[in-house]
Protein backbone atom coordinates (compact mmCIF):
# COMPACT_ATOMS: atom_id res chain seq x y z
CA UNK A 1 0.00 0.00 0.00
CA UNK A 2 2.48 2.46 0.67
CA UNK A 3 6.37 2.31 1.75
CA UNK A 4 6.41 3.48 5.33
CA UNK A 5 8.27 1.72 7.74
CA UNK A 6 6.16 -0.49 10.07
CA UNK A 7 6.99 -3.26 12.34
CA UNK A 8 5.02 -6.77 12.12
CA UNK A 9 1.86 -6.68 15.21
CA UNK A 10 1.91 -10.18 16.46
CA UNK A 11 -1.98 -11.00 17.20
CA UNK A 12 -3.39 -10.08 20.83
CA UNK A 13 -4.26 -13.89 22.92
CA UNK A 14 -8.14 -14.03 23.38
CA UNK A 15 -8.12 -15.02 26.81
CA UNK A 16 -11.59 -16.27 25.97
CA UNK A 17 -11.86 -17.50 22.10
CA UNK A 18 -15.53 -19.19 22.36
CA UNK A 19 -17.40 -15.91 23.73
CA UNK A 20 -20.41 -15.90 21.91
CA UNK A 21 -21.71 -13.19 23.64
CA UNK A 22 -21.45 -9.70 25.78
CA UNK A 23 -22.68 -6.49 27.79
CA UNK A 24 -20.49 -4.66 24.99
CA UNK A 25 -19.75 -5.27 22.00
CA UNK A 26 -16.83 -2.98 20.35
CA UNK A 27 -16.52 -2.85 16.39
CA UNK A 28 -12.95 -1.21 15.72
CA UNK A 29 -9.63 -1.59 17.40
CA UNK A 30 -8.35 1.63 16.61
CA UNK A 31 -7.70 4.36 19.49
CA UNK A 32 -11.36 5.16 20.45
CA UNK A 33 -12.21 1.19 20.50
CA UNK A 34 -9.75 0.65 22.47
CA UNK A 35 -10.01 3.33 24.79
CA UNK A 36 -13.75 2.24 25.11
CA UNK A 37 -12.87 -1.24 25.49
CA UNK A 38 -9.87 -0.20 28.17
CA UNK A 39 -12.50 1.78 30.15
CA UNK A 40 -15.77 -0.65 30.08
CA UNK A 41 -13.38 -3.81 31.02
CA UNK A 42 -11.71 -1.67 33.61
CA UNK A 43 -15.28 -0.71 34.98
CA UNK A 44 -15.99 -4.50 35.45
CA UNK A 45 -18.01 -4.75 32.37
CA UNK A 46 -18.25 -7.93 30.00
CA UNK A 47 -16.65 -6.86 26.61
CA UNK A 48 -16.03 -7.83 23.23
CA UNK A 49 -13.90 -6.22 20.66
CA UNK A 50 -14.28 -6.77 17.19
CA UNK A 51 -11.82 -5.51 14.81
CA UNK A 52 -11.80 -6.47 11.45
CA UNK A 53 -8.01 -5.99 10.60
CA UNK A 54 -5.95 -5.84 13.63
CA UNK A 55 -5.28 -3.35 15.99
CA UNK A 56 -4.47 0.10 14.62
CA UNK A 57 -4.61 -1.57 11.23
CA UNK A 58 -2.84 0.70 8.49
CA UNK A 59 -6.20 0.80 6.34
CA UNK A 60 -7.63 2.51 9.42
CA UNK A 61 -6.48 5.91 11.34
CA UNK A 62 -4.81 4.81 14.52
CA UNK A 63 -1.83 3.35 12.61
CA UNK A 64 2.12 4.47 13.48
CA UNK A 65 3.97 5.65 15.62
CA UNK A 66 3.43 9.36 15.12
CA UNK A 67 0.53 11.50 16.31
CA UNK A 68 0.43 15.16 17.76
CA UNK A 69 -0.55 15.89 21.71
CA UNK A 70 -0.91 19.60 21.33
CA UNK A 71 -2.99 22.02 23.92
CA UNK A 72 -3.19 24.31 21.23
CA UNK A 73 -6.37 25.34 19.88
CA UNK A 74 -8.90 28.54 18.74
CA UNK A 75 -11.75 27.19 20.44
CA UNK A 76 -10.82 26.91 24.64
CA UNK A 77 -13.36 23.83 24.80
CA UNK A 78 -11.21 21.98 23.06
CA UNK A 79 -8.19 23.08 24.94
CA UNK A 80 -9.83 22.28 28.12
CA UNK A 81 -10.71 19.08 26.73
CA UNK A 82 -6.77 18.29 26.01
CA UNK A 83 -6.61 19.04 29.71
CA UNK A 84 -9.06 16.61 30.38
CA UNK A 85 -6.87 14.23 28.35
CA UNK A 86 -4.04 14.34 29.93
CA UNK A 87 -4.55 12.44 33.46
CA UNK A 88 -5.45 9.41 31.56
CA UNK A 89 -2.56 9.29 29.35
CA UNK A 90 -0.62 9.84 32.63
CA UNK A 91 -2.84 6.60 34.08
CA UNK A 92 -1.76 4.50 31.06
CA UNK A 93 1.44 5.30 31.12
CA UNK A 94 1.85 4.30 34.74
CA UNK A 95 -0.29 1.32 34.35
CA UNK A 96 1.67 -0.40 31.45
CA UNK A 97 5.24 1.06 32.41
CA UNK A 98 5.53 2.22 28.87
CA UNK A 99 6.45 6.07 27.50
CA UNK A 100 3.42 6.68 24.80
CA UNK A 101 3.87 10.65 24.54
CA UNK A 102 7.29 11.44 23.53
CA UNK A 103 8.02 15.48 24.43
CA UNK A 104 8.73 17.85 21.54
CA UNK A 105 6.59 21.06 22.64
CA UNK A 106 4.92 22.84 19.66
CA UNK A 107 5.68 25.51 17.22
CA UNK A 108 2.65 27.30 15.45
CA UNK A 109 2.44 30.35 13.14
CA UNK A 110 1.37 31.79 9.46
CA UNK A 111 -1.74 34.13 9.58
CA UNK A 112 -4.68 32.23 9.27
CA UNK A 113 -2.90 29.75 12.56
CA UNK A 114 -3.38 33.20 14.64
CA UNK A 115 -0.14 32.33 17.57
CA UNK A 116 -1.52 35.51 18.59
CA UNK A 117 -5.21 34.17 19.40
CA UNK A 118 -3.79 30.85 20.31
CA UNK A 119 -1.61 32.38 23.35
CA UNK A 120 -5.23 34.54 24.39
CA UNK A 121 -7.10 30.66 24.48
CA UNK A 122 -3.65 28.80 26.66
CA UNK A 123 -3.63 32.10 28.81
CA UNK A 124 -6.97 31.56 29.63
CA UNK A 125 -6.83 27.70 30.07
CA UNK A 126 -3.54 28.05 32.23
CA UNK A 127 -1.30 26.33 29.93
CA UNK A 128 2.16 27.43 29.47
CA UNK A 129 3.28 29.00 26.44
CA UNK A 130 5.45 31.80 24.34
CA UNK A 131 4.18 34.52 22.28
CA UNK A 132 7.36 35.12 19.90
CA UNK A 133 8.59 37.39 17.26
CA UNK A 134 9.56 36.02 13.85
CA UNK A 135 13.03 36.87 14.23
CA UNK A 136 13.58 35.46 17.99
CA UNK A 137 12.00 32.09 17.15
CA UNK A 138 14.35 31.95 14.06
CA UNK A 139 16.98 32.35 16.68
CA UNK A 140 15.38 29.66 18.69
CA UNK A 141 14.93 27.34 15.83
CA UNK A 142 17.26 27.58 13.11
CA UNK A 143 16.00 25.14 11.30
CA UNK A 144 12.43 26.54 10.25
CA UNK A 145 11.95 29.79 8.69
CA UNK A 146 8.98 31.76 10.36
CA UNK A 147 6.46 34.21 8.46
CA UNK A 148 4.40 35.39 11.11
CA UNK A 149 4.86 35.34 15.39
CA UNK A 150 5.05 32.06 16.80
CA UNK A 151 3.57 30.60 19.61
CA UNK A 152 5.22 27.85 21.25
CA UNK A 153 3.96 25.78 24.19
CA UNK A 154 6.09 23.00 25.63
CA UNK A 155 3.89 20.73 27.11
CA UNK A 156 3.30 19.41 23.10
CA UNK A 157 4.20 15.76 22.79
CA UNK A 158 3.85 12.85 19.95
CA UNK A 159 1.63 9.81 20.59
CA UNK A 160 2.86 6.30 19.60
CA UNK A 161 -0.44 5.80 18.26
CA UNK A 162 0.00 1.65 17.24
CA UNK A 163 1.62 1.58 21.25
CA UNK A 164 -0.94 2.97 22.87
CA UNK A 165 -3.71 0.99 21.09
CA UNK A 166 -1.91 -2.54 22.21
CA UNK A 167 -1.64 -0.82 25.50
CA UNK A 168 -5.53 -0.11 26.11
CA UNK A 169 -5.78 -3.43 24.65
CA UNK A 170 -3.55 -5.23 26.78
CA UNK A 171 -4.88 -3.85 29.74
CA UNK A 172 -8.49 -4.29 28.78
CA UNK A 173 -7.73 -8.03 28.01
CA UNK A 174 -6.47 -8.32 31.57
CA UNK A 175 -9.52 -6.94 32.88
CA UNK A 176 -11.53 -9.57 30.90
CA UNK A 177 -12.57 -8.30 27.44
CA UNK A 178 -11.99 -10.36 24.53
CA UNK A 179 -10.67 -9.04 20.78
CA UNK A 180 -11.34 -11.13 17.89
CA UNK A 181 -9.02 -9.96 15.19
CA UNK A 182 -10.06 -10.41 11.21
CA UNK A 183 -13.51 -10.50 12.31
CA UNK A 184 -15.71 -7.81 10.17
CA UNK A 185 -19.01 -6.55 11.15
CA UNK A 186 -20.89 -6.17 8.37
CA UNK A 187 -24.63 -5.31 10.19
CA UNK A 188 -26.31 -4.98 13.75
CA UNK A 189 -29.71 -6.02 14.16
CA UNK A 190 -32.42 -5.67 16.87
CA UNK A 191 -32.51 -9.24 18.79
CA UNK A 192 -35.54 -10.08 21.15
CA UNK A 193 -32.80 -8.58 23.97
CA UNK A 194 -29.88 -6.38 22.59
CA UNK A 195 -28.36 -6.95 19.35
CA UNK A 196 -27.00 -9.48 16.97
CA UNK A 197 -23.70 -8.50 15.49
CA UNK A 198 -22.96 -10.23 12.38
CA UNK A 199 -19.76 -10.28 10.36
CA UNK A 200 -18.85 -10.61 6.75
CA UNK A 201 -18.93 -13.95 6.84
CA UNK A 202 -21.13 -14.99 8.79
CA UNK A 203 -20.17 -14.99 12.23
CA UNK A 204 -22.76 -13.53 14.97
CA UNK A 205 -22.05 -12.04 18.36
CA UNK A 206 -24.90 -10.78 20.99
CA UNK A 207 -24.33 -7.70 23.08
CA UNK A 208 -26.66 -6.04 24.93
CA UNK A 209 -25.17 -2.73 23.62
CA UNK A 210 -22.79 -2.20 20.43
CA UNK A 211 -20.43 1.09 20.43
CA UNK A 212 -19.49 1.28 16.67
CA UNK A 213 -15.78 2.87 16.37
CA UNK A 214 -15.45 2.07 12.94
CA UNK A 215 -13.28 5.13 12.32
CA UNK A 216 -13.06 6.07 8.26
CA UNK A 217 -15.29 2.49 7.71
CA UNK A 218 -17.90 3.63 9.04
CA UNK A 219 -19.97 5.48 6.16
CA UNK A 220 -19.45 2.00 4.70
CA UNK A 221 -21.13 0.21 8.10
CA UNK A 222 -24.38 2.87 8.38
CA UNK A 223 -26.45 1.16 6.30
CA UNK A 224 -25.89 -1.83 8.39
CA UNK A 225 -26.55 -0.43 11.81
CA UNK A 226 -30.50 -0.67 13.18
CA UNK A 227 -30.75 2.57 13.92
CA UNK A 228 -33.54 4.79 14.49
CA UNK A 229 -34.71 6.59 11.13
CA UNK A 230 -34.63 9.73 13.00
CA UNK A 231 -31.49 9.37 14.18
CA UNK A 232 -29.34 8.27 10.89
CA UNK A 233 -31.43 11.55 9.36
CA UNK A 234 -29.68 13.58 12.33
CA UNK A 235 -26.09 12.20 12.04
CA UNK A 236 -23.67 14.96 10.35
CA UNK A 237 -22.98 14.39 6.71
CA UNK A 238 -19.14 12.11 7.06
CA UNK A 239 -16.32 12.81 4.26
CA UNK A 240 -13.61 10.85 4.11
CA UNK A 241 -9.91 11.90 2.77
CA UNK A 242 -7.11 9.87 2.09
CA UNK A 243 -4.59 12.12 3.16
CA UNK A 244 -0.84 11.76 2.19
CA UNK A 245 2.01 12.46 4.55
CA UNK A 246 5.81 12.79 3.94
CA UNK A 247 8.56 12.15 5.56
CA UNK A 248 12.01 14.37 5.26
CA UNK A 249 15.63 13.67 6.34
CA UNK A 250 16.93 15.56 9.36
CA UNK A 251 19.82 17.51 7.46
CA UNK A 252 22.07 17.35 10.81
CA UNK A 253 22.39 14.03 11.16
CA UNK A 254 22.60 14.03 15.26
CA UNK A 255 18.96 14.89 15.30
CA UNK A 256 18.74 11.53 13.38
CA UNK A 257 17.81 8.04 15.15
CA UNK A 258 15.37 7.02 18.03
CA UNK A 259 14.80 9.40 20.90
CA UNK A 260 16.25 7.74 23.76
CA UNK A 261 14.35 6.93 27.22
CA UNK A 262 13.07 10.45 28.89
CA UNK A 263 14.42 12.81 26.84
CA UNK A 264 12.48 15.39 24.19
CA UNK A 265 12.44 15.27 20.73
CA UNK A 266 15.18 16.66 18.57
CA UNK A 267 12.31 18.49 16.61
CA UNK A 268 9.24 19.92 18.10
CA UNK A 269 5.86 19.75 16.68
CA UNK A 270 4.49 22.30 14.42
CA UNK A 271 1.40 23.30 12.27
CA UNK A 272 1.43 25.98 9.92
CA UNK A 273 -1.38 28.03 8.81
CA UNK A 274 -1.30 30.47 6.09
CA UNK A 275 -2.98 31.95 3.10
CA UNK A 276 -1.55 29.16 0.52
CA UNK A 277 -1.18 26.06 2.52
CA UNK A 278 -1.51 24.42 5.63
CA UNK A 279 0.54 21.88 6.99
CA UNK A 280 0.87 20.09 10.28
CA UNK A 281 4.40 17.84 11.52
CA UNK A 282 6.05 16.21 13.50
CA UNK A 283 9.10 13.54 14.34
CA UNK A 284 8.26 10.80 12.16
CA UNK A 285 9.63 7.89 14.71
CA UNK A 286 9.26 4.39 13.81
CA UNK A 287 7.06 5.24 10.78
CA UNK A 288 10.26 5.82 9.08
CA UNK A 289 12.86 5.01 10.94
CA UNK A 290 13.62 7.78 13.11
CA UNK A 291 15.30 9.63 10.37
CA UNK A 292 13.04 12.74 9.74
CA UNK A 293 10.10 14.61 9.99
CA UNK A 294 6.89 13.76 8.91
CA UNK A 295 4.55 16.35 7.00
CA UNK A 296 1.42 16.50 5.67
CA UNK A 297 -1.01 18.70 4.00
CA UNK A 298 -4.44 19.30 5.95
CA UNK A 299 -7.01 17.93 4.35
CA UNK A 300 -6.26 18.26 1.18
CA UNK A 301 -5.78 14.81 0.67
CA UNK A 302 -8.66 12.74 -2.31
CA UNK A 303 -12.17 12.81 -0.71
CA UNK A 304 -13.54 8.79 -0.76
CA UNK A 305 -16.99 7.27 -0.21
CA UNK A 306 -15.22 5.19 2.69
CA UNK A 307 -12.36 3.23 3.72
CA UNK A 308 -13.11 0.58 1.79
CA UNK A 309 -12.51 2.77 -1.09
CA UNK A 310 -8.78 3.88 -0.16
CA UNK A 311 -5.86 2.87 -2.57
CA UNK A 312 -2.80 3.93 -1.16
CA UNK A 313 -1.38 5.80 -4.35
CA UNK A 314 0.27 9.32 -3.66
CA UNK A 315 -1.45 12.53 -5.15
CA UNK A 316 1.97 13.78 -7.10
CA UNK A 317 0.26 17.50 -6.59
CA UNK A 318 0.08 17.13 -3.22
CA UNK A 319 3.29 15.83 -3.13
CA UNK A 320 5.01 18.81 -5.08
CA UNK A 321 2.87 21.46 -2.90
CA UNK A 322 4.66 19.92 0.23
CA UNK A 323 7.93 19.98 -1.06
CA UNK A 324 7.53 23.41 -1.98
CA UNK A 325 6.25 24.05 2.18
CA UNK A 326 9.59 22.39 2.83
CA UNK A 327 12.38 24.01 0.61
CA UNK A 328 10.74 27.91 2.08
CA UNK A 329 10.07 26.87 6.03
CA UNK A 330 12.28 24.15 6.32
CA UNK A 331 15.94 25.08 5.72
CA UNK A 332 16.98 22.30 8.35
CA UNK A 333 15.30 19.08 6.05
CA UNK A 334 16.26 17.39 3.09
CA UNK A 335 13.43 18.60 0.40
CA UNK A 336 12.99 14.89 -1.17
CA UNK A 337 10.74 12.71 1.07
CA UNK A 338 12.28 9.26 1.92
CA UNK A 339 9.66 7.91 2.65
CA UNK A 340 5.85 8.59 1.98
CA UNK A 341 1.76 6.74 2.74
CA UNK A 342 -1.30 7.73 3.01
CA UNK A 343 -3.87 7.53 6.26
CA UNK A 344 -7.50 8.28 6.31
CA UNK A 345 -9.12 11.70 7.80
CA UNK A 346 -12.65 10.90 8.63
CA UNK A 347 -14.40 14.93 8.52
CA UNK A 348 -18.17 16.64 9.52
CA UNK A 349 -18.59 20.23 8.52
CA UNK A 350 -18.36 21.40 12.36
CA UNK A 351 -14.89 19.79 12.83
CA UNK A 352 -16.22 18.40 16.10
CA UNK A 353 -15.64 14.58 17.99
CA UNK A 354 -19.25 12.96 17.15
CA UNK A 355 -20.15 10.69 20.27
CA UNK A 356 -24.00 9.99 20.58
CA UNK A 357 -26.23 7.25 21.50
CA UNK A 358 -29.47 5.87 20.07
CA UNK A 359 -31.44 2.99 22.00
CA UNK A 360 -28.17 0.67 22.40
CA UNK A 361 -26.20 1.46 19.48
CA UNK A 362 -23.53 4.17 19.75
CA UNK A 363 -21.13 6.18 17.41
CA UNK A 364 -18.31 7.46 18.23
CA UNK A 365 -16.37 9.37 15.67
CA UNK A 366 -13.51 11.60 16.66
CA UNK A 367 -13.79 13.40 13.36
CA UNK A 368 -10.81 15.49 11.32
CA UNK A 369 -7.76 14.08 12.59
CA UNK A 370 -8.08 15.45 15.88
CA UNK A 371 -9.12 12.30 18.18
CA UNK A 372 -5.63 10.97 18.66
CA UNK A 373 -4.73 12.97 21.87
CA UNK A 374 -7.99 12.38 23.54
CA UNK A 375 -7.90 8.42 23.44
CA UNK A 376 -8.45 7.88 26.87
CA UNK A 377 -10.85 10.50 27.43
CA UNK A 378 -13.03 8.82 25.05
CA UNK A 379 -13.36 5.94 26.80
CA UNK A 380 -14.40 7.89 30.32
CA UNK A 381 -16.83 9.64 27.46
CA UNK A 382 -18.11 6.26 26.15
CA UNK A 383 -17.92 4.38 29.58
CA UNK A 384 -20.41 7.99 31.10
CA UNK A 385 -23.06 7.64 27.94
CA UNK A 386 -23.61 3.69 27.96
CA UNK A 387 -23.43 3.11 31.77
CA UNK A 388 -24.53 6.38 33.55
CA UNK A 389 -25.89 9.66 32.42
CA UNK A 390 -27.26 8.18 29.23
CA UNK A 391 -26.67 11.21 27.27
CA UNK A 392 -23.89 13.18 25.36
CA UNK A 393 -22.34 16.34 25.58
CA UNK A 394 -24.23 18.69 23.76
CA UNK A 395 -20.83 19.33 22.13
CA UNK A 396 -20.62 16.13 20.66
CA UNK A 397 -24.43 15.24 19.57
CA UNK A 398 -25.32 14.37 15.93
CA UNK A 399 -26.62 17.27 14.74
CA UNK A 400 -27.39 17.01 11.18
CA UNK A 401 -24.49 18.93 9.78
CA UNK A 402 -24.00 19.01 5.89
CA UNK A 403 -21.01 20.04 3.60
CA UNK A 404 -22.00 22.61 1.66
CA UNK A 405 -22.14 21.84 -2.51
CA UNK A 406 -19.47 23.89 -4.11
CA UNK A 407 -21.20 26.04 -6.99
Amino acid sequence: MSNEIREPMDDLPNPNPRAESATYAVIGAGLTGAAAAWRLAQSGADVIVLERDVPASALGSSHGSARIFRYAYPDPFYARLVMQAKPGWDELEAASGRRLITPSGSLDFGAVRDPRGLARVLAATGVEHELLGSAEAQARWPQLDFDTEVLWHPGAGVIDAERSVETMLELAQVAGAEVRLRWEAATVRRASTGYLVTSATGETVHAQQVIVAAGGWLPALLDGLDLPTGFLDALPQFEVRQENAFHFRYRDERQQGETPPDAATSWPTFIYKGEDIQTYSLPGGRDADFRGQKIAEYNAGRVIPSARDQDGVIDAANRARVVGFVERFAPGMAPEPYAETTCLFTNVPRDDMIIDRAEGITVVSPCSGQGAKFAPLLGELVLDLVAGSGQAAERFRAAGQRFAVAA
